[in-house]
């Protein structure tokens, strides 16, 4: 179906401008609408014909799947092809697998790792998504047991891989409720496991042996009345890999062709690091749904999710600490002020470069809207007056004894005017990069 103009949607609209789906006019909430920036579900007067039309036409070109007993895993609603173009709805899912033939204490130790490994970066605990169980037996019972360990012991939603529908049906009923993916093995079993799914509260994964016979399947199963579909694609190289996932989300979003409009998985077979990686990369930075790894190794896990935090911040809303001053280590009144800006990642390293050279210090950290120095200084958010207001209204100099105030290398020309907003402060020109505050701090502070 084309997309629909905001015109358009109005007519089908009841046209009461009752205000109660928060927009002024029935006319603006259709402009919302057309801009999928709203749910027809907001307007409590819509008729069944106008929800029949427009349900379809305003729903995301990839359909959104929410999982785990809480339904907060978000997968898919993507709006654009590349993330500058406005930004990316819902990030890659990282999975772990294990397997039901693991040795019990193996699984055991496997499955609390993965529920214990954090890592933290800018501010922001990453964590594992997600857990695969694989079924490497021939038996249902030990394959739906080892999916109920994995799901009483993480408390996440699982990706329950099985090897015939028994299995897969055995598994799904022990996590009923737990919101995860059944994973079926053939175009056949897809088609079987759409009531186990529904049944039991989880999304199903469907595949095909090509693109053609999985749009078939797709359309064929959502026309039936279920759509948590997510789309596996059987591809045998990366470069194909790469190809298809490119092929199927901008059918998706630029003909709005809806069989492809789902989010997509994928299995890393291989335990080698290096190739595993890559292979991970390549699917979260081409529109992966969820990848699943075959084992937690944070040595793979650390660049992985880093890579994904940059793929996926959005490029208009940087990430960003709370501006004010920030105590590092345990500073007293005469202890070093520093100032940077409130980009988390200028932030954390600064703050981190401040404790390695071993003294305790005051970092002054002013609204720039989350941009770096540079960026904030071009965009006259980081000027001496600016700074010197921040100061003065954050009641830092009742606060310090000291007059002296550190400011970034690379903004050297804000001195002056950072002097005259602070009328008896001493401004001294820090280091242009955060590596170098330790020599900077030994040399000027501590000399």
């Amino acid at each position: 179906m084309a997309a629909l103009t905001g015109l358009q949607i109005q007519k089908l609209l009841p046209k009461t401008n009752c205000k109660e789906c928060g927009s002024n006019t029935c006319l603006a909430f259709a402009m919302k609408l057309a801009a999928k920036k709203a749910e027809l579900s907001e307007c409590p007067y819509a008729s069944d014909e106008a929800k029949q039309v427009l349900g379809a036409a305003s729903e995301p070109p990839v359909k959104e799947i929410a999982l785990g007993a809480d339904k907060t895993l978000k997968l898919g609603a993507e709006t654009v092809l590349y993330r500058h173009e406005k930004t990316f709805a819902h990030q890659t899912a990282l999975a772990i697998n294990v397997n039901d033939t693991d040795a019990p204490d193996a699984r055991a130790a496997a499955l609390q790792a993965i529920r214990d490994f954090t890592l933290v970066r800018v501010g922001e605990t990453l964590i594992v998504d997600l857990v695969s169980v694989t079924q490497m037996s021939q038996d249902a019972a030990t394959f739906a047991a080892a999916c109920k360990q994995a799901w009483e012991t993480v408390k996440r939603p699982l990706v329950l891989r099985g090897a015939d529908v028994a299995a897969i049906t055995a598994a799904a009923v022990a996590v009923k409720g737990s919101g995860s993916v059944l994973v079926a093995p053939s175009a056949e079993a897809s088609e079987t496991l759409v009531t186990v799914a529904k049944e039991n509260g989880h999304a199903l994964a469907i595949t095909a042996p090509d693109l053609n016979e999985l749009v078939l399947l797709s359309a064929k199963i959502k026309l039936g009345g279920f759509n948590d579909l997510i789309l596996r694609f059987q591809t045998h190289s990366l470069a194909e890999a790469f190809q298809t996932n490119s092929i199927a989300r901008r059918a998706a979003l630029k003909d709005n062709y809806k069989p492809l409009g789902y989010p997509s998985l994928h299995f890393v077979e291989t335990t080698d690091l290096l190739s595993g990686t890559t292979e991970a990369s390549v699917h979260f930075c081409k529109y992966g749904g969820i990848c699943v790894l075959p084992q937690l190794d944070p040595a793979q896990l650390t660049p992985l999710m880093t890579l994904r935090m940059n793929v996926y911040t959005d490029p208009q809303k940087p990430i960003q600490v709370e501006p004010k001053i920030y105590p590092i280590g345990e500073p007293k009144a005469d202890s070093p002020v520093f100032v940077t800006t409130n980009f988390s990642l200028t932030y954390f390293i600064v703050s981190g470069e401040i404790e390695n050279s071993g003294i305790s210090a005051w970092l002054v950290v002013p609204e720039c809207e989350g941009m770096s120095v540079l960026t904030s200084w071009a965009a006259g958010k980081f000027s001496g007056a600016m700074i010197g207001k921040f100061v003065k209204e954050s009641g830092l100099e009742k606060q310090v004894t000291t007059r002296q105030i550190v400011i970034p290398g690379y903004v050297a020309q804000i001195s002056g005017e950072l002097e005259e907003a602070l009328p008896g402060w001493k401004v001294l020109v820090g280091p242009q990069e955060a590596a170098d505050i330790e020599s900077f701090v030994k040399a000027r502070l501590k000399g």
